[in-house]
């Protein structure tokens, strides 16, 4: 097949390229050519054209392609304008979109069918503010400028080489360093994730099948809870580091912010409360259409093999040390006191 990959330098892009070509796909790959590829390599055998996502997609004109993956447009604006100049030169549009753009997760198994977000002002471009509902308005302008041949991949949190948050990465990294380590809220609090490899691996699977629909795409197949992560994180690196399991009010009480700040931990209360199931989707209709997933202890040793191999760079996420053993003493002595039941 011909691929035309829109982005394709950074994480899922990267390696998407890489699926693609291990299954022997000719690609292209667009962008604004201002980022390097995450390997820091240029991608042998691939076609690159340069342009902007916002104006200018004047390269991609008078060209064919059986499949377009779409991996960098936020707002519907920027996605129906690409639809619409590829609608006659592809034949399938495969949009990477997000789990964003349930309307909330109050409830656990948020499937395809559940309730997206609306945008309250359907002129905003504002990505931080409205992350979710812009890519479920994505999701329809493209439907609606290739009607019937796009498919729609919803992935939950990305994770492993290359990953730029750091918010997986947080945790074997620190747990490496041994000693005690602050796990944050219930130990049987589900999560899930996705390894970017195997995401790439079935999306061009997918992309092959000329499959058209939306798809939740997160993992593991069988529910895992925080412990089972950490405890797996523990037993892959070989690391003599203890949990602590720490509850949610007391981490909370002292303005500690989930998600960034302390990594896949959503305790369901504050601005958190309809993010409280966000780890806990259904990813039933993938699983039975192909999506597979590599063992846990291949993620960790990969990403922590990719984390040794980058420059020191300040992480995006995860507890600063002085504050998580600040933490640890604190919760120590309401325990000896007396003043929290373990």
């Amino acid at each position: 097949m011909k691929i035309l990959i829109l982005g394709g330098t950074a994480f899922l892009g990267h390696h998407l390229v890489h699926s693609a070509l291990k299954a022997g796909h000719e690609v292209t790959i667009f962008n604004r050519g201002r980022t390097q590829t995450d390997s820091g390599q240029p991608f042998p055998g691939v076609e690159k054209l340069t342009g902007d996502r916002d104006g200018n997609l004047d390269s991609l004109k008078g060209k064919r392609w059986d499949a377009v993956i779409d991996t960098s447009a936020y707002v519907p604006r920027i996605a129906r304008d690409s639809a619409r100049l590829l609608a006659d030169a592809v034949d399938r549009y495969v949009f990477i979109s997000t789990i964003s753009v349930y309307e909330n997760f109050l409830e656990p198994g948020r499937d395809e069918g559940s309730p997206v977000g609306k945008l309250e002002d359907p002129a905003s471009e504002d990505v931080g503010a409205n992350y979710g509902p812009l890519k479920a308005a994505c999701e329809q302008a493209v439907e609606e400028e290739i009607p019937g041949r796009a498919l729609m991949i919803r992935p939950g949190l990305i994770v492993g080489p290359q990953d730029p948050t750091d918010r997986f990465t947080y945790w074997p990294a620190r747990i490496s360093k041994g000693g005690t380590v602050l796990a944050p809220g219930k130990p049987e609090a589900i999560v899930q994730f996705i390894d970017v490899r195997d995401l790439a691996d079935w999306i061009i699977r997918m992309t092959e099948q000329r499959r058209t629909g939306v798809y939740n795409a997160t993992g593991p197949a069988t529910p895992m809870s925080m412990f089972d992560f950490l405890d797996a994180c523990v037993n892959t690196i070989g690391s003599d580091a203890r949990l602590q399991w720490v509850d949610d009010e007391f981490l909370l009480n002292r303005d500690t912010g989930p998600w960034i700040e302390v990594p896949l931990w959503l305790p369901g209360t504050g601005d958190t409360k309809e993010a409280r199931y966000l780890l806990n989707v259904d990813c039933r209709r993938a699983l039975a259409d192909g999506l597979t997933f590599r063992p846990l202890a291949d993620t960790i040793e990969a990403t922590m093999a990719w984390d040794a191999s980058r420059k020191e760079t300040e992480r995006r996420a995860g507890l600063a040390p002085g504050k998580e053993s600040q933490l640890l003493e604190q919760y120590a002595g309401e325990l000896d006191g007396g003043l929290i039941t373990p």
